[in-house]
């Protein structure tokens, strides 16, 4: 099989369900965006070499996969496709309070690095958050739908993100780096 099919060679690709839009659309900006932050999120977890974060990095990745999907599907054929639904963002709630009690309480803001994983963490963070603005974009639309599940997952799972950077630099034994405001003099 070939990877490619030329099909798009005119600045046109096909949604499941067969119709066709232009690259430039809306709903391919989301999806393009979705698909982007799964990439980032597949670089922090080949970078972590710590089991329960690669578990929930890939977790992460096929919950990303199945929103590309969602967004990538017109309404009328989604009954046949996994969806987004509470118990995607009920699970990053509970990862997130029982990671969040084995951290340092957060009393200052802190800049994105650390270790070279939680760096990717934080690089995923930003991303999803472009993402989420594209997405939120496209439901604004008049004609377009886009699942209220999807929309608070993709605004929790920024939140993860941090929390899993913290983790990460927890788990490299390097501290997160802490904002120093500039002095006026």
């Amino acid at each position: 099989m070939k990877i490619y099919t030329k099909t798009g060679d005119e600045g046109k690709t096909g949604l499941f369900g067969g119709g066709r839009v232009s690259k430039a659309a809306p709903r391919i900006a989301a999806y393009g965006d979705v698909n982007e932050l799964n990439a980032v999120v597949g670089l922090a977890h080949a970078e972590s070499r710590h089991e329960p974060l690669r578990k929930a990095l890939v977790e992460v990745q096929n919950t990303l996969f199945t929103i590309g999907g969602q967004l990538a599907t017109p309404d009328e054929e989604k009954q046949s496709f996994e969806v987004v639904t509470s118990a995607h963002i009920d699970s990053l709630e509970r990862q997130m309070d029982v990671i969040s009690e084995t951290l340092p309480e957060l009393k200052h803001f802190i800049l994105p690095g650390g270790s070279r994983v939680a760096a990717s963490l934080h690089l995923a963070r930003t991303v999803c958050r472009r993402a989420e603005r594209s997405v939120v974009a496209l439901s604004l639309l008049p004609g377009e739908h886009v699942d209220r599940w999807l929309l608070i997952y993709m605004n929790r799972l920024s939140d993860f993100l941090f929390v899993l950077a913290r983790l990460a630099n927890q788990l490299e034994k390097c501290d997160d780096t802490i904002w120093i405001a500039n002095k006026k003099s």
